[in-house]
């Protein structure tokens, strides 16, 4: 049985994700900062039938907790980085207060760097180790300089700076790691509390290109950016 990470996964898009490789056999470490939270989620998973569920305390925002949690699996195939925070709104980047800014990259990008860090050693000995980063159609600079971009944009200069910054890391990691399948994936405009729930798509649905992506084969990409209807611009 092969075993899958989801960082952020005792709600939302998270939950989903555990919810969905669960149902498909992996054994899922549904990953969470909060004890209470994540006893939760898991209650809600075992009484819908499914027992290859674990609760995993990490704060990717904490070195120390990142470490401690990677120190207490003994084995990892599929690494899903999807805790994020989308930070106070509006976000126009000539007036946003640094800090937020700075809590922001925090968690959306070096959270995300310095949990990979902690997990490869145990990735490096699966037979396909998989990584996959939740990334955000406001992580495309293709898409923000379109004439469809989104009208809400301004609320999210720094999220989308983080979803910039967090594709970059996944091209550096694929052109790195060359035995690795790493991509970005973005669920879409999903009715999340990230969102005060104003999205189109349900936390299921926006789970289904993550779930898609972590379960790719030998033959499956690496170094690309995706979204539920296919590949996306950089």
């Amino acid at each position: 049985m092969k075993h899958v990470l989801i960082t952020g996964a005792n709600k939302g898009i998270g939950f989903e994700v555990a919810k969905q490789m669960a149902q498909l056999g992996y054994h899922v470490y549904l990953g969470c900062r909060d004890e209470q939270n994540g006893a939760a989620a898991i209650n809600q998973l075992k009484s819908e039938g499914l027992s290859n569920i674990e609760f995993l305390k990490i704060d990717v925002s904490d070195l120390h907790s990142v470490q401690q949690a990677a120190a207490s699996i003994p084995s990892l195939d599929i690494l899903i980085n999807n805790a994020a925070i989308s930070g106070k709104q509006p976000q126009n980047i000539s007036a946003c207060d640094i800090e937020e800014v700075k809590r922001i990259f925090n968690t959306n990008y070096f959270g995300v760097i310095q949990t990979t860090q902690a997990f490869l050693p145990l990735l490096k000995k699966a037979a396909l180790p998989v990584i996959v980063n939740v990334s955000s159609e406001l992580g495309s600079l293709t898409m923000q300089t379109s004439k469809d971009r989104y009208s809400n944009w301004d609320n999210y200069h720094v999220y989308g700076a983080t979803k910039i910054a967090l594709n970059t890391f996944t091209i550096s990691l694929s052109q790195e790691l060359r035995n690795f399948k790493i991509n970005s994936v973005t669920p879409g405009y999903t009715a999340t509390d990230l969102n005060n729930f104003a999205g189109l798509k349900t936390a299921a649905q926006g789970a289904e290109p993550i779930v898609q992506l972590a379960t790719i084969g030998e033959d499956g990409p690496t170094g690309q950016f995706f979204r539920q209807e296919g590949e996306l611009p950089w």
